[in-house]
């Protein structure tokens, strides 16, 4: 596959002159999109973990501002509060077994010696195989590609469970890799009554054994927590049109989104560049949000002070989840050429049969959905908040919310195809 590295990037060098009358060398080229593309991707990468508000999120977000700003956008940032916890301990305990397990937030610490009791299995229906009360529930969901702790087959077993009686609910996320899934949470209070983990379902095994038998565990879940700052941004480019066309991207995950979010903000900067030289009939505004996986939680505070209304708003174009990340084969587990399907293009009605023609070939993108219909993440934000055309890609790749979403999973040709075509897409809507 593609590797997105520095040896990838096209360079220029000129023969150092020896003589005065050898003429200057040429000047280097301007880099190809796909070598923007490449550096892009290779950057947002290396900024590792992008949870809200951390080293990496914050790094990312300097960095997306000031290419705005070097374009001629005028640059307003927009200071947020999102929760954070950093694990000291967070294990499940039972006889010689112990696994890790990820502290579902907004956290419920654990006290330091942890906290005991019977562990009971809860079917993915939400059915106990025995008494709740005093126990630590082991909950099975479902099979899938998990993205949030609001989805129903998540939240209801859970507070069921609490509601029964028990002490503690370790979750087990079963996905396509087989690791632990990290799930989106409500920013602004804990959604559930005691501590809540998540466990990965091939690390599950013998603590279901071990449920059969009413056998005892310990759940460890301890650390730091509690509030730090991040932050929104928006870049304006006013031409003094009636009209604004607006762009929006998240930066901000559980770990290092390199599909997830990656594709996302190449496109998103693609365009800026693009936009800022070929756009004329319209102000131009783009924003780039953390905290996304607070459900929204920067999206909600950045479309209350930093958007243009809704009212002077020819189209808002969302770029979310899974924009360009690879498809995989699942018996080898090895990466795939092509582009992971399960992305979802959702557009205003009008723009319906533009938009079947513009992403025509492109997987998952060439059967767009009506926004009334289906819309997901921050672009239903969007539509709640009034903006009347939207267009907005949302979706869950193999590795979603996986710590694995690394390099494997996106290639700079895929990202290339997907920003030019909402490039093209753009051109005849504007």
């Amino acid at each position: 596959m593609h590797k997105t590295d520095r040896r990838s990037f096209l360079s220029a060098s000129a023969a150092l002159s020896f003589a005065a009358s050898t003429p200057p060398a040429p000047a280097a080229p301007a880099p190809s999109q796909e070598s923007r593309v490449a550096a892009d991707l290779e950057r947002y990468i290396g900024f590792g973990s992008k949870q809200a508000g951390g080293r990496g999120d914050i790094a990312c977000g300097k960095w997306l501002l000031s290419e705005l700003a070097r374009l001629g956008f005028a640059i307003e940032r927009q200071s947020l509060s999102v929760p954070y916890f950093e694990a000291q301990r967070s294990e499940l305990v039972c006889g010689e077994a112990r696994a890790a397990v990820w502290p579902q937030p907004i956290v419920r610490q654990t006290r330091a010696e942890g906290i005991t009791g019977r562990l009971v299995r809860v079917d993915s229906e939400g059915r106990a195989f025995a008494a709740l009360e005093g126990a630590i529930a082991l909950v099975e969901l479902p099979f899938g590609r998990w993205s949030t702790a609001l989805a129903k087959p998540v939240i209801t077993p859970v507070r069921a469970a609490f509601a029964a009686g028990a002490v503690a609910v370790v979750a087990i996320t079963s996905g396509p890799t087989g690791k632990v899934i990290a799930l989106n949470a409500d920013g602004r209070k804990p959604m559930f009554a005691g501590p809540v983990a998540l466990i990965a379902p091939e690390d599950a095994r013998g603590f279901l054994d071990a449920a059969h038998t009413g056998a005892n565990a310990t759940l460890f879940m301890t650390g730091t927590g509690g509030q730090r700052p991040t932050f929104n941004f928006i870049g304006r480019i006013d031409r003094g049109k009636p009209q604004w066309l607006a762009v929006s991207t998240p930066r901000s995950g559980w770990y290092g989104c390199a599909g997830e979010r990656g594709p996302g903000v190449a496109a998103w900067l693609w365009l800026a560049r693009w936009a800022s030289a070929a756009i004329k009939d319209y102000n131009l505004a783009f924003v780039c949000n953390s905290g996304h996986e607070y459900e929204n939680l920067g999206a909600l505070e950045s479309l209350k002070a930093l958007a243009p209304k809704p009212e002077v708003t020819k189209l808002w174009l969302h770029l979310g989840a899974n924009v360009a990340a690879q498809d995989w084969h699942d018996g080898t587990g090895q990466p795939l050429p092509s582009v992971d399907p399960q992305r979802y293009l959702s557009v205003s009605r009008s723009l319906l049969p533009l938009a079947r023609t513009t992403f025509a070939g492109l997987v998952g993108l060439e059967a767009p959905y009506a926004s009334d219909v289906l819309s997901a993440g921050e672009l239903s934000e969007v539509i709640a908040a009034g903006y009347g055309t939207v267009a907005g890609v949302f979706g869950t790749h193999r590795f979603h919310h996986v710590s694995g979403d690394d390099a494997r999973c996106v290639t700079t040709a895929n990202v290339v195809e997907t920003a030019a075509a909402f490039q093209r897409f753009l051109t005849q809507t504007t």
